[in-house]
């Protein structure tokens, strides 16, 4: 599989350029629902990680789904790959990301972590496969280092990478949790000099998992002991993470809590899908009010199927986009692009856009 390619050193050199990022996550598997990649609106969007590809035991990277990633039809040409790719030529500011990992491979990255022979061959496994597609570089997704050894070998992965994915030709990032107890693990400054962005998944602070229900994107923490999104930032920055390599991430869904009114209640259960959450283009519940939180900067329905129902708006993602101007961060990046609605009025890529490059 070889598709043109635009020159990726001037493409990563213009993106060095880019005031904010805007990036989203787009999954493959989304090509059975019939969403496409040509549905997106690239006047708003620099980067997409596309994702997820497998990383297997001894260190090879491989697409997870051939049919969806290089065969389906979409948008006009063979699979969403394809459509990506086609996509990079129409807009020369468009980066292409290959996202390994995910879910399911916390286990595997911990074993290919773990070796200096299963590093190397992670690292030519990779950039043999951005180089066959013409992709812009790599983005680790080990759903997570849960040790400070795992952690080291996180750093010691991402400079294994490097050697065969040189800076000044490929985009390296990582999308790590905004939990301090996980990002305490690793040596996030290390980490950092091997990344051109760490992806904050400041989202998931509360969930089905939870004591109790909450924000669970919230920016601001309504007590101490709470995680949140400012949180986040300010520890990846304490320990010495430019801001600008930071993209705050932005939930295209919304999490459950049954038998709930609000943030900080008792709940039974949760409401939507097998993880309790509801797409945003699924939000607000029928039969129930949007509000706003302005303390946590957090928006939240209540009522209907959902329960207590907490996400992002149009009007929390400007203020999360504000915040990250006012912090200095990299952009924003959104899980995962096709939760949106078309509508650019209510639409969070859109509003997320129009913030960051606002003066």
């Amino acid at each position: 599989m070889s598709f043109p390619s635009v020159s990726r050193k001037s493409r990563i050199t213009s993106a060095a350029n880019v005031l904010y990022n805007n990036a989203v996550y787009w999954p493959n598997h989304s090509v059975y629902r019939g969403d496409t990649p040509g549905s997106l609106n690239y006047g708003c969007i620099n980067r997409v990680y596309y994702a997820f590809a497998n990383i297997m035991a001894d260190g090879g990277v491989f697409l997870s789904d051939e049919w969806a990633d290089v065969t389906a039809p979409c948008d006009g040409v063979q699979g969403a790959l394809g459509s990506l790719m086609h996509l990079k030529q129409k807009y020369p500011h468009l980066q292409v990301v290959l996202s390994i990992g995910g879910g399911a491979s916390s286990e595997t990255f911990a074993l290919v972590a773990s070796s200096a022979i299963l590093r190397n061959n992670f690292a030519q496994s990779a950039r043999g496969l951005v180089e066959a597609s013409g992709l812009d570089g790599i983005d680790i997704v080990w759903d997570y280092p849960c040790s400070p050894q795992q952690g080291s070998d996180f750093v010691s992965l991402l400079a294994a990478v490097r050697v065969h994915l040189p800076e000044d030709r490929y985009l390296l990032t990582a999308a790590l949790p905004g939990a301090k107890s996980i990002l305490q693990n690793i040596n996030v400054r290390q980490a950092a000099e091997y990344l051109d962005s760490i992806n904050l998944m400041a989202y998931d602070y509360f969930g089905s998992w939870s004591h109790r229900s909450g924000h669970h994107s919230q920016l601001y923490a309504m007590n101490k002991e709470e995680a949140s999104g400012a949180s986040s930032v300010q520890y990846l920055m304490a320990s010495a993470v430019p801001g600008k390599k930071i993209l705050f991430g932005i939930p295209l869904f919304g999490r459950s809590f049954l038998h709930a009114s609000g943030s900080g209640h008792k709940f039974q259960g949760a409401g939507g899908g097998d993880d309790g959450s509801f797409e945003y283009c699924q939000l607000p519940r029928r039969g129930t009010k949007e509000q706003v939180d302005k303390r946590a900067v957090a928006a939240q329905c209540v009522g209907g199927d959902g329960g207590f129902v907490t996400y992002d708006n149009p009007d929390t993602v400007k203020a999360k986009a504000t915040f990250c101007k006012q912090k200095g961060l990299g952009g924003l990046f959104y899980s995962s692009a096709p939760s949106d609605v078309k509508d650019s009025k209510r639409s969070l890529i859109a509003a997320g856009f129009r913030t960051l490059h606002s003066s």
